[in-house]
């Protein structure tokens, strides 16, 4: 009997799937517990396995297809086992929202040349009318109409993107023009469909910032002892050994801290305040694909020797995008660090449902006032917490920050 394979869920908050690539093609044999696809969730790509064993006779669901959890991807069963009435149940319908094979999606500039011809062969008015209301000054609008011009075709260069008189041509433009490929730089752009993970980056951030109260705490923290400590850490280290980076040093600190504050090691559960019985950090970590967050966990008990390897680990994973749901998720904390980007500072946004996000700027060379009263080269280092406010008070929040400062400026105190 035919087996139907559809998509589960891989993670507790998915709702849709994208299929990046099928491993097994139609007539393969497959056994139970193999992979047959490659599925990006809101949280990682992973891998779509089968219960069942017998040959893959139907794939339904193409590479870049977007599938609802439940929807059916393809059909498992004898060689030439007749499956119409699986197919006929109308489980063989992609969503009406699935994305277009890579391969097969059409160029930018295919998409323009088509949409152009489109205009070129109705009505000059209702061509242009795409239903979306243009911004313009009244005068605008009054020579547009006299000329029998449409809005929609005219590049703005008012203000707020306005279209003004003098943006409006004096004559409307030919079939001919309109239906030529657009040069790039004119203004046409493209539509980029957003991945799993670049939405889910997209509605939790949005989420972040309506429903938590965030307050910030700036400080400058002198790196100079934490630059000589690192030096002198890694001088002693043989060639092809681990060298450790200033971020390894701040995940570090932050662990200590966090030990030391464990009311930021928290959560806002709406009826209580939940503090975290381990130190997870999550470190937020930039790829093609958009920004992961992967955790290291009891970073209190790791060395900085450890953490180094955990972090390039995990760095690894996301970039290939080989990360599994544990891995990102159960953090208390975030550490986002854009230092080796040349950052001086920036304030980062919460990553729900946790309290507090640290945000790291650049090492930087600049003049310090000494205990002296003299004025030296010294190195300086930005830091901003970001806190959420029904869980940290403003108090706690510097408390905390005063902790991580004292110790990257004193990093001896974290043998102690």
């Amino acid at each position: 009997m035919a087996i139907e394979v559809r998509m589960v869920s891989l993670s507790p908050t998915m709702e849709l799937g994208t299929i990046n690539r099928w491993l097994k093609k139609e007539g393969d044999k497959v056994s139970a517990g193999d992979t047959l696809a490659e599925v990006e969730t809101d949280k990682a790509t992973m891998p779509l396995e089968t219960f069942d064993g017998g040959v893959l006779l139907k794939i339904i669901a193409p590479e870049g297809s977007k599938n609802k959890v439940g929807e059916l991807l393809g059909v498992i069963g004898k060689e030439g086992e007749d499956i119409s009435a699986i197919l006929a149940k109308g489980g063989a319908a992609t969503p009406a929202a699935a994305a277009v094979p890579a391969k097969a999606a059409p160029t930018a500039a295919a998409s323009v040349a088509a949409s152009s011809a489109a205009v070129a062969a109705a009505p000059a008015q209702a061509a242009f009318d795409h239903g979306a209301r243009v911004k313009a000054t009244p005068l605008a609008k009054k020579i547009a109409k006299e000329r029998g011009i449409d809005l929609h075709q005219v590049a703005p260069s008012g203000p707020g993107g306005r279209v003004i008189a003098r943006d409006v041509p004096a004559t409307a433009p030919t079939a001919a023009a309109l239906a030529a490929p657009v040069p790039v730089g004119t203004g046409v752009g493209e539509d980029i469909p957003l991945s799993g993970l670049r939405q889910t980056i997209a509605k939790r951030l949005l989420q972040s910032k309506q429903t938590i109260p965030h307050f910030y705490l700036y400080s400058e923290v002198s790196m100079d002892r934490a630059v000589a400590f690192r030096d002198e850490l890694n001088a002693s280290v043989e060639e092809g050994g681990v060298k450790i980076s200033f971020n390894d040093l701040v995940i570090k600190v932050s662990a200590a801290a966090l030990a030391k504050h464990p009311e930021v090691n928290a959560a806002f559960n709406q009826t209580s305040i939940r503090r975290h019985g381990e130190i997870n950090i999550a470190v937020a970590v930039a790829t093609e694909a958009g920004l992961y967050t992967p955790v290291l966990r009891n970073v209190d008990k790791m060395s900085l020797k450890q953490i180094n390897g955990g972090v390039k680990q995990l760095a690894g994973k996301a970039r290939d995008k080989k990360l599994t749901v544990a891995e990102l998720s159960g953090s208390g904390f975030t550490i986002s660090n854009l230092g080796m980007f040349g950052v001086d500072h920036f304030f980062a946004i919460i990553n729900p449902p946790e309290a507090a996000i640290l945000a790291v700027g650049a090492i930087q060379n600049k003049p310090v006032v000494n205990a002296a009263g003299q004025v030296v080269a010294g190195k300086t280092m930005g830091i901003t917490l970001s806190c959420d406010h029904r869980v940290i008070d403003g108090a706690v929040g510097a408390k905390f920050l005063q902790t991580l400062k004292d110790l990257l400026e004193h990093p001896a105190k974290l043998l102690l």
